[in-house]
């Protein structure tokens, strides 16, 4: 079953995509139909609840000033918390008022942000995916947590314009302590079988870095992580002050689930392929399932739960990119 629901994740972007997307979070982790008869119909704790007024739906993020410096909404975003029933029937895509983008409709009502701005889109596909999100939940209730395209989209239009130095400061951070500059020991039996997977997967990975920003990136065994040159920092800085919002948005949500702001950049530009991005993530995990097995329930619902987050973010930037 597990293997049935990891293969699922991943399918083209299609409305089929974003009910595989949501499948894992629903069957594994997160709220059951039983919970949504103990939910308020508007929860206080929720990031978000939805109202109407006339003809306009406002999704209202939660009370407070937003502190965070991540893009990425709150975890409790991706929580089972059910935030009231569906309201609307249909779901449908038109173009902005004002020509420049698309909107998604529920009913006769415009969908909006939670600052109350028009959720306007850049491309009709990002729309239509986004309509296929709210179209896929159940009667009983909303739930968030089963639409990742819509929370990129809100960052992207919201958090990262506002807050877009403090998003790449934040990145920056953490640089130091990228997953990918970090190595086994190779003189201890039971990291050697690491230390030999890292060199052969990761390898590749920090030469196309030296290629691409010219300085060898230095790798490190200690878990405080080290020092990179100068030069490469300045680089990546550099790269992330030139991305748009989308690309940014992107970037900061891989990063988050993957721990390396280097894999991050290497999907954006093409460089990893989503099974390739998993595979150095979770290497070092892998390993350790191969020694001493697979805990179904846990690995296999990780994995999964990695594969959306991972996922629903490049989907988001193709489809933001499409003409």
């Amino acid at each position: 079953m597990a293997h049935l629901m990891i293969r699922k994740c991943v399918k083209p972007a299609s409305f089929n995509f974003m009910a595989a997307l949501s499948a894992p979070l629903m069957r594994q982790r997160l709220a059951t139909v039983a919970a949504a008869d103990k939910e308020p119909a508007q929860s206080s704790s929720s990031s978000f609840t939805f109202s109407s007024e006339g003809d306009k739906v406002y999704v209202k993020g939660p009370s407070g000033k937003w502190k965070s410096s991540s893009v990425t909404m709150p975890t409790s975003f991706m929580t089972g918390s059910i935030v009231g029933k569906r309201f609307y029937k249909e779901v449908n895509t038109r173009g902005a008022d004002d020509g420049n983008g698309w909107t998604v409709m529920l009913d006769y009502r415009t969908l909006k942000t939670p600052s109350k701005r028009p959720l306007k889109l850049p491309t009709l596909p990002l729309a239509k995916a986004i309509a296929a999100e709210w179209e896929y939940q159940l009667m009983d209730g909303i739930r968030p947590f089963t639409m990742p395209l819509m929370r990129l989209a809100c960052t992207a239009l919201e958090r990262v314009p506002l807050t877009r130095n403090k998003i790449i400061e934040n990145l920056m951070k953490k640089f130091n302590q990228d997953l990918v500059f970090c190595r086994a020991p190779d003189d201890n039996e039971l990291t050697s079988d690491v230390h030999d997977r890292q060199v052969e997967k990761i390898d590749p990975l920090l030469q196309w870095v030296e290629t691409e920003f010219g300085f060898k990136p230095v790798v490190y065994s200690s878990f405080f992580g080290g020092k990179q040159e100068d030069g490469l920092v300045t680089a990546i800085e550099n790269l992330l002050k030139k991305t748009d919002d989308c690309e940014l948005a992107t970037i900061d949500a891989i990063a988050a689930s993957a721990h390396s702001l280097i894999i991050a950049i290497g999907m954006v530009q093409g460089k990893l392929q989503i099974e390739e991005a998993i595979e150095l993530i979770r290497l070092e995990e892998d390993s350790q399932v191969d020694r001493w097995g697979l805990v179904e329930g846990g690995h296999d619902v990780d994995i999964a739960d990695l594969r959306v987050q991972i996922s629903s973010a490049i989907v988001f930037l193709s489809l933001s990119r499409s003409i």
